[in-house]
């Protein structure tokens, strides 16, 4: 695995999800895979689950685990190739990916959407600038359209806790007093049209996902009837991919309650986290026996790991191809 951008460098996805599981069960069988190896946590924004995840997955391999926020903690970073840098911006992403990749043997980059222009946040030019400059895999630990690793936790999530062969997930748009980006709802959208799962998408008019991940997903406006009969609600919101960047509606008539669930097979609640309660679910629907969120949280360190581990082992090939 040469980097992890999206569910096109994760191969086969039961497979994928097989690893991490058994990951999670033999804690310890590879705990020195990574001793020598560094690895490097580069955060544009805030995180606390990814954060700490990816650094307990590192550890749990035997990496070292330098972490840095950019911007508090080094220069703002110029990205548009031939600037003239008269600006605020001290260093260009050139040299400091270059840097960077002189330390570390796998870089891990989290930039949020800026949610202004559409096609600079889809262009991802932060994170396909580090994967052009630095010289050592990527990890994307949240970009502006994707974060694949909460959707492989999600995967293993549901893997975990399904009741039938084939179960019925539904994708739920809910309200939010800021805009938040598409990244988790793209990327969920994207693992699940992989996955042997019966997958809904249900949102208010103006908040269609771009074309690209929506093709061939069915999309439900009525949010009951997407409800009846799911194994899984998954509740996120996300802002106008059409209108960009733009909250069209907070109507409080979408968050998930136990009306709601209660039109489920029993359903399983998940979220990413974190999530604003009683605005996009209910406190008697996130607090009861069948919300696994914190079990879902706690899958974010088995995909890390899966992730690293397979990292670990392509590095080891190019660098002791007789080995293998």
């Amino acid at each position: 695995m040469q980097h992890f951008f999206s569910v096109k460098d994760a191969g086969n996805l039961s497979a994928a999800v097989a690893e991490a599981i058994d990951l999670k069960k033999n804690i310890a069988n590879y705990s020195n895979l990574g001793k020598g190896k560094t690895i490097g946590l580069i955060f544009f924004n805030s995180s606390l689950r990814t954060r700490l995840s990816t650094q307990k997955a590192a550890i749990n391999l035997g990496m070292s685990v330098i972490s840095m926020n950019v911007g508090s903690d080094g220069w703002k970073l110029e990205m548009e190739d031939g600037a003239v840098m008269n600006g605020d911006a001290a260093e260009h992403v050139k040299d400091a990916a270059r840097v960077m990749g002189a330390y570390c043997d796998i870089i891990a980059v989290r930039s949020f959407a800026v949610l202004k222009d559409r096609e600079k946040d889809y262009s991802e030019e932060v994170l396909k600038s580090f994967m052009k400059y630095a010289g050592v895999p990527i990890v994307n630990l949240e970009s502006s359209t994707l974060h694949p690793l909460q959707s492989f936790a999600d995967l293993i999530t549901i893997e975990e806790h399904k009741k039938v062969a084939r179960p019925k997930v539904v994708l739920t748009w809910a309200p939010h007093p800021k805009a938040l980006p598409q990244a988790v709802p793209n990327s969920f959208v994207e693992w699940m049209k992989n996955a042997d799962v019966d997958f809904v998408v249900t949102n208010p008019e103006g908040y269609d996902l771009a074309p690209e991940f929506m093709d061939g997903v069915r999309l439900e406006r009525d949010q009951n009837e997407a409800f009846k009969g799911a194994d899984f609600i998954y509740a996120k919101n996300w802002s106008s991919y059409s209108d960009y960047g733009k909250i069209l509606s907070s109507d409080p008539a979408w968050m998930v309650d136990a009306a709601k669930m209660s039109l489920t097979n029993n359903a399983k609640f998940m979220h990413c986290l974190p999530v604003r309660r009683n605005l996009v679910v209910a406190d008697e629907v996130i607090d009861s026996p069948n919300s696994i969120v914190i079990q879902q949280a706690g899958n974010r360190v088995w995909a890390a790991q899966a992730v690293l581990k397979e990292m670990i082992l392509t590095l080891m090939r190019t660098e002791s191809p007789y080995l293998f």
